[in-house]
This record gives structure tokens, C-alpha cells and sequence, in this order.
């Protein structure tokens, strides 16, 4: 079994969602439910959010931890599966897209928002 990363010869993708972006869940076990992204995951094409996806992880005892024991580690969550959530209001979703303004700067936008600036 090969990891999605080699299947995808390492190529990275851009992501329209960001660090500190709050997203929806919109398909799975945790559907419905809304959090903060951590981080992006280009190549995986998988963002990380804050309180969801959470799984233990056993750690083999060492030196520095003896005991050994379980930790919580965040999983992957893939970006197919969630929706920005529309900064005009936080119960709706909403695409995302890129503008350019006069002075040359790209800005994303919010589709259902009416363009407004995502910040």
C-alpha cells in the first residue's frame, strides 16, 4: 500500500483555505460541527482543525518517558470535506475566489457573501 503522497509523485497543491480559517464540516461522522484550521496539508490535500479529528497515538517507552502511554494527536482532515464558513454570517457557507485589486494585490473573496474580503 503506497501513501497518497507517493501516489502523487510529491506534488503540491494550493489551497484556498488558510491557517486561522474557520471551516464546516460538511460530510462524516463530525458533520455539522465547526473549528479553526491549525494548519494546511498542500500535498495531502488535508487541512488540520482545532478539537476535531483528535486520535490517540501509543508511544513506545524511552528514556525521557519511561512509562510510555497514549497522546493525542490531531488527524488530517481531507479539504474536499469542509466549507469556509461566510464571515457575513456564521451559521452559512461559502466558495472562496481571488480577485485582484487596482493596486495589484490578490485578495480572496467570498462568493455568498456578495465578494466580500475574506481577512
Amino acid at each position: 500500500m503506497i501513501s497518497r503522497q507517493q501516489a502523487m509523485g510529491n506534488k503540491r497543491f494550493k489551497l484556498r483555505l488558510k491557517k486561522d480559517d474557520v471551516v464546516k464540516i460538511m460530510t462524516g461522522a463530525h458533520k455539522g460541527k465547526t473549528g479553526k484550521i491549525l494548519k494546511a496539508h498542500p500535498a495531502l490535500r488535508a487541512v488540520t482543525i482545532e478539537g476535531i479529528g483528535m486520535i490517540k497515538r501509543h508511544v513506545r517507552p524511552t528514556q525521557l518517558r519511561p512509562k510510555g502511554g497514549t497522546k493525542d494527536v490531531h488527524k488530517p482532515f481531507p479539504v474536499s470535506k469542509v466549507a469556509l464558513v461566510s464571515p457575513a454570517s456564521k451559521d452559512k457557507t461559502t466558495r472562496i475566489a481571488y480577485e485582484l485589486k487596482k493596486d495589484g494585490a490578490k485578495v480572496r473573496i467570498a462568493r455568498q457573501a456578495n465578494n466580500k474580503e475574506i481577512k
